[in-house]
C-alpha cells in the first residue's frame, strides 16, 4: 500500500475516533429532563403555545442526533374546545448534525404514530393553527417595530427539511364555526428521500371515501433547499386514488431563483370523482381564514347571491399549464361530464381555461373562462360557453331521481364579463346575456315546488289551480337574460307555452339590489279560467331572495273591466274580460329566442 495513503487513513481513524469518543461524551452528559425543558421552551418561544411531553424521552447522537419521545401534545388556541390542538403517541426524530453547525434544522427522518390533531375556526374565522402572535393595539412603537423586525428577519430563515416522514394511526378532524365536525382518518403517509428522488404512499378515509396517493417526484429535501438560490427542476409522477378510480398527474415543475415557478402537468383518468376533493382544497387554501359561505346563517342573509369572500387565494400564482382528458369526470348530485378535454393556464396572477370542452348526458359543452388578477382587489372574470344535445329529463335525474320530468331537450349558451370578490358583486357588475332554451317535455309539481321561492311565486301567480293537476305539458320555453352593469332588462324575454297557458315575462331585475319589477301576462288557452283572460294584471315584486306577486294596477286600468281586489289579494283564480287581448303574444318562445351566435359565435 502507498505510504502516503496509509498515513491518510491513520489520521481519518484516529479523528473519526475521537469525534466518536466526543460524541458518546456529550451525549452521556445530557440529562433527558434538561432536554425536554429546552424543547418545550424553544415551542412556546416560537409558537405561544405549551409543549408537554409526559412520557420518557431519549437521545442519541452517533450517526445522526435521534429524539425518541412518548406522549407529546401541543396545547391549543385560548378559544378552542378541546386543551390540546395535537398530540402524538410517540415520536422519533432524526436530525443532521452538519447542518446543526450552521444553525439550520434538517431532519433525515420524522416518523410519527397515534396522531390525534383538531383543527377548528372561531366567530372570526381564525384558525388555531395559526400560531402568528396576536397585534397588541396597547403595545409602544417600540416593541412594533421590535416584531416588525423579528417578523422580518423570520422571512429570511431557511425552512426546515425533511427527507423523510413516516407516519401512522393518524386521525385529523376539522371544524368551521358553527358547522359539524369533518373526520379524516390518515392510515398511512410516507414520504421517503432516495438519492434523486422521493417516493411518497398516502392513504386516507373521508366520510364514505377512500383516498390514496402514491408515486415520486424529485428529491423534494434537494429541491427546497435549492429553491431560492438554484434552478430546481421537478419530475412529477404520482397517481391519486379515490374509491377505486384513478387519475393520473404527469409532468415537471420548474423553478428558477428570483421567479414565480412554471409547470406543465397533464391530468389524464378513466373515471375519476371530484367530491371529496373540494373541501381539502378550500381549507388549504384559507390561510388559517375561515372559507367563504361556511358560516352563512340563511336567515340573515340580504341576498340570494351572497356577499361572502370567494375563495380566489385557492389559486396558486404561478406559470403554467395543466392538460386535462379525462374520460368521465363526475361530482356528487350531478350529471357526470365525459370526454373532459383542454387545458388551464396559469401566467402569474391571472387564471385561464381555454377550449374546455366535455360531453353532458347526450348532449356536449364548450367553456371558455378567465380570472384575472385574482390576488389583488377586484378580480375580472369572464366566461363564454354553450351546451346543446342535452335534455331537462337527463339533469333533473341526475341531481334527483324522485323528481318526474321527461323529455326537455335543452341548449343553453353564456357570455358574461364582471369584476369583484363576491358573487353579489359579480352580479351586480354583470354585462352579457344568458340563454336557455326548453323543448318539449312534462314537468310534474315536485319539480316546481323544489324550485325555489321564485319560481313557486311566479307560478302560483300565473295559474293559482296548478296544484290541482300533479304534471303540467310544456310546449317551450325560452329564457333571454340580457345584462348591462348588474340590470337585467325583460322586453318580452322570457316566453313559456304549455298545454293550458301562453306566457310572457317583462319588466327588469336589479341584481344591485335583487329587486323584482316583472309584469307576467298569460294568455289562458285550455278553459282554465272559463275563457277568461288574465293578461297584463300579474306583477312580480319584491326580492330574489323574497318574491312576492302583486296585482299590475297599470294592467287592471287597461283592461276596463271589474276586478274584486279581494279575490285578487287572496291568491284566487284571477277574474278579467279583456278578450281582445286574447290573440296577443301568440309565440311567445319564438319572440323571446335570440340568435344564438350572438352569445357564442360558431353556433347555430
Amino acid at each position: 500500500m502507498n505510504k502516503s495513503l496509509k498515513i491518510f487513513l491513520v489520521v481519518a481513524a484516529t479523528v473519526f475516533g475521537v469525534g466518536a469518543v466526543g460524541i458518546w461524551y456529550v451525549a452521556s452528559g445530557i440529562d433527558p429532563t434538561r432536554l425536554t425543558q429546552l424543547l418545550s421552551s424553544s415551542v412556546k418561544e416560537a409558537t405561544g403555545r405549551d409543549l408537554r411531553i409526559a412520557g420518557p424521552v431519549s437521545l442519541k447522537l452517533f450517526p445522526a442526533l435521534g429524539i425518541t419521545a412518548e406522549q407529546v401534545s401541543l396545547s391549543n388556541a385560548s378559544w378552542a374546545d378541546k386543551t390540546d390542538m395535537l398530540t402524538v403517541r410517540h415520536v422519533e426524530l432524526d436530525i443532521e448534525l452538519l447542518p446543526l453547525l450552521k444553525k439550520e434544522i434538517a431532519f433525515n427522518a420524522i416518523n410519527l404514530s397515534g396522531v390525534e390533531a383538531r383543527l377548528q375556526t372561531n366567530q372570526s374565522g381564525d384558525g388555531n393553527w395559526d400560531f402568528t402572535p396576536p397585534v397588541s393595539l396597547g403595545g409602544s412603537a417600540g416593541n412594533s417595530t421590535q416584531y416588525a423586525a423579528n417578523s422580518s428577519s423570520s422571512d429570511q430563515v431557511d425552512p426546515v427539511r425533511i427527507r423523510s416522514l413516516n407516519m401512522t394511526d393518524a386521525n385529523l378532524s376539522y371544524q368551521s364555526f358553527g358547522s359539524d365536525r369533518t373526520l379524516i382518518a390518515i392510515p398511512k403517509l410516507s414520504i421517503v428521500g432516495r438519492s434523486t428522488k422521493t417516493e411518497i404512499l398516502a392513504q386516507a378515509k373521508y366520510a364514505n371515501y377512500q383516498l390514496e396517493m402514491k408515486g415520486k417526484t424529485g428529491n423534494l429535501h434537494d429541491a427546497l433547499d435549492d429553491w431560492s438560490t438554484n434552478s430546481v427542476k421537478m419530475p412529477i409522477e404520482l397517481s391519486l386514488t379515490v374509491n377505486g378510480k384513478v387519475l393520473n398527474i404527469n409532468g415537471q415543475i420548474d423553478k428558477k431563483p428570483k421567479s414565480l415557478p412554471t409547470f406543465d402537468l397533464h391530468l389524464s383518468s378513466k373515471s375519476f370523482e371530484l367530491g371529496p376533493l373540494a373541501g381539502s382544497a378550500a381549507l388549504a387554501g384559507s390561510g388559517g381564514k375561515q372559507v367563504a359561505g361556511s358560516n352563512s346563517n340563511q336567515a340573515q342573509k340580504k341576498f340570494l347571491f351572497g356577499e361572502d369572500a370567494l375563495p380566489f387565494n385557492v389559486l396558486p400564482q404561478a406559470n403554467g399549464k395543466l392538460a386535462i382528458n379525462i374520460d368521465e369526470l363526475s361530482f356528487p348530485g350531478h350529471v357526470p361530464m365525459t370526454a373532459v378535454k383542454g387545458n388551464v393556464v396559469f401566467d402569474g396572477s391571472n387564471f385561464h381555461v381555454n377550449a374546455l370542452s366535455f360531453g353532458l348526458g347526450k348532449g356536449s359543452a364548450q367553456v371558455q373562462a378567465s380570472v384575472l388578477q385574482f390576488q389583488g382587489l377586484n378580480p375580472t372574470l369572464s366566461l363564454k360557453g354553450t351546451a346543446k344535445g342535452f335534455t331537462l329529463e337527463q339533469l333533473m335525474g341526475a341531481v334527483d331521481s324522485g323528481t318526474k320530468v321527461k323529455d326537455g331537450d335543452a341548449e343553453l349558451a353564456v357570455n358574461l364579463r364582471s369584476s369583484g370578490t363576491s358573487m353579489h358583486q359579480l352580479a351586480s357588475r354583470a354585462n352579457g346575456a344568458i340563454q336557455v332554451s326548453i323543448g318539449k317535455g312534462s314537468i310534474d309539481s315536485q319539480f316546481i315546488n323544489k324550485g325555489g321561492d321564485l319560481m313557486i311565486t311566479v307560478v302560483d301567480a300565473i295559474n293559482p289551480l296548478r296544484k290541482k293537476t300533479d304534471q303540467t305539458i310544456l310546449e317551450c320555453a325560452v329564457f333571454y337574460l340580457p345584462m348591462s352593469n348588474g340590470q337585467i332588462a325583460l322586453n318580452n324575454s322570457i316566453g313559456v307555452v304549455t298545454d293550458r297557458l301562453d306566457i310572457v315575462l317583462s319588466g327588469s331585475i336589479d341584481l344591485k339590489t335583487e329587486t323584482l319589477n316583472v309584469k307576467i301576462d298569460p294568455r289562458e288557452k285550455s278553459g282554465l279560467t272559463t275563457g277568461v283572460n288574465l293578461a297584463g294584471l300579474v306583477k312580480l315584486q319584491g326580492t330574489l331572495l323574497n318574491p312576492q306577486a302583486g296585482v299590475n294596477k297599470e294592467g287592471v286600468v287597461n283592461s276596463a273591466v271589474s276586478v274584486g281586489l279581494g279575490i285578487l289579494t287572496g291568491g284566487a283564480t284571477i277574474l278579467a274580460e279583456n278578450a281582445k287581448s286574447l290573440a296577443t303574444k301568440s309565440q311567445p318562445c319564438k319572440a323571446a329566442l335570440h340568435p344564438w351566435s350572438d352569445l357564442y359565435p360558431g353556433t347555430n
